[in-house]
């Protein structure tokens, strides 16, 4: 018993060494002094039970040792995770300052093997431009080191595969997910929301989206672009019907031509109603520039395309959509009644004046952060999180009981970055709302600058107040975090915390 309380006085997680026991100045009380040290005694005693009989209840365990320890020092904390699982004193004994937000953020801390700042994510492939990225990002075609990724098939055991594409999958079957994983692509990147790191048309720097309207001056009600007349949907039949319906079109393209289609294409649809965007093929997220183009023109865009269209509508009600071919007569009503009303025409095209709506922002802000970036930090945070499950890294607590009262700490970062943030949440109020407000917090104590700052519109970028738009686990796809995911309510999330150790968010700032 005496070996497992020594024991026990060298386990402490702070590293510090344990007090000698007292040395009697002369003439001292020895009495007295081991009466003093008895209630030290019979605590250990207690500790090295509970150690000598440890199959009870570890959350017992935890209880009996912190009322212990609160009654003879009123200031230790107990915490999980020790090495006997006991839940061990974490704090000084004479420090009533030492908290478990403080404990936590020294004992769940990782050294990494590797510094991205020192040795950045190195992709094989041309290189490529962007102003910054949140982590070491390199591309091009060095032979003094092996890449981490590179384009193509097949790469060297320790390389990914990317497969890196945007056009439809109608045309290239291999840009389908399933049929990329399939053949051996460990990354996909492609205008689908769904791929490891989408790649679509849209951007704030490309399109000036919130360019004012201008006076509608055209005779005909829609313009349209198109020059593949062999598409394989029906969007020529879909023109053809239009036309058949009385609606008046402007064909500047090869099919159908009737206007000289040398002319700037954005420039000539300002002075339109109506533009059809229409796509070579129906592909979920395939949206391209025919359709941002026809936003930046200031008119109504008429979709053939994407199923998913109204994910990408600057607001409700500012699109119109043939779905199907039968659709084509209630379309064209639709364009008539809107033509006829000048009232019911602008409210479709009231985001240009308003903002558009916080979830088309929080779409085009991804673009914010160019494709290569973000394929690092995809690179990068894949890395880390096989570094963090390897057994042979020490297991973290990641959270602290004191008392009644557990904290648990989480990790957050913004969309576009790299690096993770520390948040701290109390058992007591554990909710949805309680971490959205954390989080708020936080990132205005780092005076966060959002990665799409710049780039939006002025018009829209809002004051120095951070809007929280989304919170999601880090490993969803896009299309889950802007229109799928979402926590049922706070048991889901306290579920999550439980079954989730060491959890990370990703945030969306509007």
């Amino acid at each position: 018993m005496m070996g497992l309380l020594t024991n026990l006085r060298g386990s402490r997680t702070d590293g510090a060494q344990q007090d000698s026991l007292p040395v009697l100045a002369p003439g001292g009380n020895p009495k007295r002094k081991w009466s003093n040290l008895m209630p030290l005694v019979v605590a250990l005693v207690v500790i090295a039970e509970i150690a000598f009989l440890g199959r009870l209840d570890m959350a017992k365990n935890a209880a009996m040792v912190d009322s212990l320890a609160d009654f003879f020092y009123r200031s230790r904390a107990v915490v999980e995770g020790d090495d006997l699982g006991l839940g061990l004193v974490a704090s000084d004994r004479n420090s009533e300052s030492y908290s478990c937000e403080e404990w936590l953020e020294r004992e769940d801390a990782v050294t990494y093997s590797r510094d991205f700042s020192k040795e950045p994510i190195f992709v094989s492939g041309a290189d490529q431009e962007w102003k910054s990225c949140s982590v070491g990002c390199k591309f091009g075609f060095s032979g003094d080191r092996k890449p981490d990724a590179a384009f193509g098939l097949p790469q060297p055991s320790g390389t990914a595969s990317i497969l890196r594409s945007m056009e439809s999958a109608e045309y290239y079957a291999e840009n389908n997910i399933a049929m990329a994983r399939r053949r051996g692509y460990n990354i996909v990147m492609t205008t689908s929301l769904s791929s490891d790191v989408p790649v679509g048309y849209f951007s704030w720097a490309e399109y000036d989206m919130m360019a004012p309207v201008q006076p509608k001056t055209e005779a005909a009600l829609a313009a349209a672009f198109i020059s593949n007349c062999g598409a394989r949907n029906f969007r020529l039949q879909a023109l053809e019907a239009l036309e058949k319906s009385n609606i008046k079109i402007d064909s500047y393209g090869g099919c159908h031509r009737n206007r000289d289609g040398r002319v700037n294409k954005v420039e000539a649809l300002k002075h339109y109603k109506f533009s059809l965007a229409f796509e070579n093929s129906n592909e979920e997220d395939y949206v391209t520039e025919k359709f941002f183009q026809s936003l930046v023109a200031g008119t109504v865009p008429v979709v053939v395309g994407a199923p998913n269209i109204q994910d990408f509508a600057p607001s409700p009600g500012s699109i119109l959509h043939i779905k199907e071919i039968e659709d084509v007569e209630s379309v064209a009503k639709t364009m008539r009644y809107l033509a006829e009303n000048p009232e019911a025409y602008n409210q479709s095209l009231r985001w240009k004046y308003e903002g558009p709506s916080d979830s088309f922002k929080a779409l085009v802000d991804m673009a914010a952060v160019h494709s290569s970036c973000r394929l690092c930090i995809h690179l990068a945070t894949v890395s880390r999180e096989k570094e963090e499950n390897n057994p042979s890294l020490k297991r973290r607590p990641c959270k602290c009981t004191r008392g009644p009262e557990t904290v648990y700490h989480i990790y957050v970062r913004e969309r576009g970055r790299f690096e993770m943030e520390s948040i701290y949440l109390r058992s007591s109020n554990l909710t949805l709302n309680a971490v959205k407000a954390a989080v708020v917090l936080k990132f205005t104590s780092l005076n966060l600058v959002p990665v799409w700052k710049t780039e939006r519109p002025e018009v829209i970028r809002g004051g120095s107040a951070l809007k929280l738009y989304k919170i999601y686990p880090i490993g969803l796809t896009q299309r889950q975090a802007l229109y799928t995911f979402s926590f049922k309510g706070d048991a889901d999330f306290r579920s999550h915390l439980e079954n989730n150790p060491y959890a990370k968010f990703e945030v969306i700032f509007v």
